[in-house]
């Protein structure tokens, strides 16, 4: 989507950890941790590798940053860092006035996107950007 819409389409991601999944709240805080040197991607992916593969625990977790090559002593110090809690709460606190329940939730402008196929999310990015026209002409 952000190739066939690169002027119009933003993405935002925001964390939601599932307290129902121990690591869930650990992992977003080693990702934002990542995050302040630059890699939350990075660790990110890794993540929902190991969850998709079964291997996500608490050693790999812990692993995880010393195989990226982290700096250990920033990254820690992130990772318990009150800038990161803050948002991480708030995200949560946005995700639930929003309806979120689970994860992946996906919304586009504010809506709940229930068909996530690539000409269901066309036609709702579509629509949205005639909204915004038309409310420009206004």
């Amino acid at each position: 989507m952000l190739e066939k819409n690169p002027k119009t389409l933003k993405v935002l991601y925001k964390s939601f950890p599932l307290s129902s999944h121990k690591l869930a709240r650990p992992a977003v805080e080693g990702a934002l941790a990542a995050g302040k040197q630059g890699r939350f991607w990075e660790f990110h992916d890794k993540v929902f590798e190991f969850l998709n593969t079964r291997k996500l625990n608490e050693q790999s977790l812990g692993q995880l940053p010393i195989d990226m090559g982290l700096d250990m002593s920033r990254y820690l110090k992130d990772m318990k860092s009150p800038e990161i809690k803050r948002v991480i709460d708030r995200d949560m606190r946005e995700g639930r006035n929003s309806g979120v329940r689970g994860t992946p939730s996906l919304f586009i402008n504010g809506i709940r996107v229930k068909d996530r196929s690539p000409a269901a999310l066309q036609k709702m990015i579509d629509d949205e950007l005639k909204k915004a026209k038309a409310r420009k002409k206004k």
